[in-house]
C-alpha cells in the first residue's frame, strides 16, 4: 500500500487520491498542481514511446494527466498536442471508450474546435490522445493582454458559443469549459478561438479514479470553479447540454468583470462537502455587486477593458447582467434551453434589440429568499401563529 504525496491517504499502487485530484482541478499549469500519482509523470515518460509521435516538451498538467508538445514523424510531419492519461486508469478501457467517443468527435468540423487526430497506448501502457496543437493563450489572458473592450470580448465569446453548439448538435457535451480550454491563437493578425479537450472528460468518465467503487464520491468530472450544480450532485449523475450553458455563463461573467462568481480561494479552503454545497446552492452575485466589493482591483479590471470602474459598472448592469444570470441559474429549467439561445441573446444586445433574459419576478425572488432562510422563516411563522 502506498500513500498520496499530498495528504498521506493510503492508495493502491498507481492510484491517485480523489480529493487532492479534485482540488488539483483549480490549477492549469504543472508547478502549482497537487500531484498525487505514485510515480512522477516526467519519470514515467522516460524511455517510453508513443508510436509516430516524439515528445518535445511539457505544456501543462491537470488532474487526469499531462499535455506535451510533440512532433509527428514519418510522411506527415506536424506539431501536435499529446495528452497522456496518468497511470491508475484502466488503459485498455479508456482507449476503447475514447475510440468510441472519437467517432462523434470526427463528425465535428468547426473552425473554432481543435481537432482530435488519434488515440492509443504507449509502449509502457499510458493511454494518450493526439490533438491539434493550438499555439496561443487562454481566452481570459488573451483579452487582458490586448486590453479588449467588452464589445470585442463578446464577439470572441460568440465564437466559443458557436463551437459548443456545433458539438451539442453532434451529441458531444464538453463538461469542462474554462479559460484554459478556450485558447486564442492569431492567424494573420486575426484572433481565432479554439475550444480544446472536447470529449476527453466523457472518454475517461467511467474510469475516473474517484469513481464510486473506489472512493464513494461518484463520477465527478470537471473543474470546481466552472462546474455546474448538476456536476456537483454526486447522487443524480444527470449531466446534459445545459451543464455547458452554465459553464459558459461563468466564462462570460469572468470575461466581463475579471473574476468568477465564486471566489477561488474560498473554494480551495472549503472541505469537499462544503465545496460541492457552494456549487450546488449559492447564487451568483450580480456583476455590478461583485465589482463593488472588489475595491482597488475593480480599477485594474476596468483598465484592462479600456474603461473606468463607473462606466464598467454601467455596462454590466441590465442586459449583460440578465444574460449572465439566466445562464447561471441553478435550476436548469430556468437557464437558456440551448447554447444557441444564449448566443442569440448576446447578439440581440450587440444589435441594440431587446433581450429575452429579464430580471426575475418579485415572487421568484421571495421564493429564493425563503428557501435560503428556511429555519428563521419557520421560526418567524411560528411566532406569528402564537401571536
Amino acid at each position: 500500500m502506498t500513500r498520496c504525496k499530498k495528504c498521506g491517504t493510503e492508495l493502491h499502487p498507481g492510484r491517485m487520491c480523489a480529493v487532492c485530484l479534485l482540488l488539483g482541478g483549480f490549477e492549469t499549469e504543472s508547478p502549482a498542481m497537487a500531484r498525487c500519482e505514485t510515480t512522477p509523470m516526467d519519470d514515467a515518460m522516460e524511455e517510453d514511446s508513443f508510436g509516430p509521435y516524439r515528445i518535445i516538451r511539457l505544456l501543462g498538467e491537470g488532474g487526469m494527466g499531462a499535455v506535451y508538445l510533440a512532433e509527428q514523424t514519418g510522411s506527415l510531419r506536424r506539431q501536435v498536442a499529446l495528452k497522456v492519461v496518468k497511470l491508475g486508469l484502466d488503459s485498455s478501457s479508456v482507449v476503447s471508450r475514447f475510440n468510441f467517443e472519437r467517432q462523434a468527435l470526427a463528425l465535428m468540423d468547426h473552425p473554432n474546435i481543435a481537432r482530435v487526430y488519434s488515440a492509443g497506448a504507449s509502449r509502457k501502457g499510458h493511454p494518450y490522445f493526439v490533438m491539434e496543437f493550438v499555439d496561443g493563450l487562454p481566452i481570459t489572458d488573451h483579452c487582458d493582454r490586448h486590453r479588449l473592450t467588452l464589445l470585442e470580448r463578446l464577439k470572441l465569446f460568440l465564437c466559443v458559443c458557436q463551437a459548443i453548439q456545433h458539438a451539442h448538435q453532434k451529441g458531444v457535451i464538453h463538461r469542462d469549459i474554462k479559460p484554459s480550454n478556450v485558447m486564442i491563437t492569431e492567424v494573420d493578425g486575426l484572433a481565432i478561438a479554439k475550444v480544446i479537450d472536447f470529449g476527453i472528460a466523457r472518454a475517461t468518465e467511467q474510469h475516473a479514479v474517484w469513481n464510486a467503487t473506489m472512493t464513494g464520491f461518484g463520477g465527478l468530472i470537471g473543474t470546481p470553479m466552472y462546474m455546474s450544480p448538476e456536476q456537483a450532485d454526486l447522487t443524480a449523475g444527470d449531466v446534459d447540454t445545459s451543464s455547458d450553458v452554465y459553464s459558459l455563463g461563468i466564462l462570460l461573467y469572468e470575461l466581463l468583470i475579471g473574476t468568477a462568481p465564486i471566489d477561488a480561494q474560498r473554494l480551495r479552503d472549503a472541505g469537499l462537502a462544503e465545496l460541492l454545497r457552494i456549487i450546488r446552492e449559492e447564487e451568483a452575485p450580480a456583476m455590478r455587486a461583485r465589482l463593488t466589493v472588489m475595491g482597488d482591483t475593480a480599477a485594474a479590471v476596468a483598465r484592462l477593458r479600456r474603461t473606468d470602474p463607473a462606466t464598467l459598472q454601467r455596462q454590466v448592469t441590465g442586459d449583460l447582467n440578465w444574460i449572465a444570470m439566466k445562464a447561471l441559474e441553478k435550476d436548469r429549467q430556468r437557464r437558456y434551453p440551448a447554447v444557441a439561445e444564449l448566443a442569440a441573446d448576446i447578439a440581440r444586445h450587440l444589435d441594440d434589440q431587446p433581450v429575452l433574459a429579464s430580471p426575475p419576478s418579485a415572487m421568484y425572488r421571495m421564493g429564493k429568499f425563503v428557501r435560503r432562510h428556511k429555519l428563521p422563516m419557520a421560526a418567524a411563522a411560528a411566532v406569528g401563529t402564537v401571536c
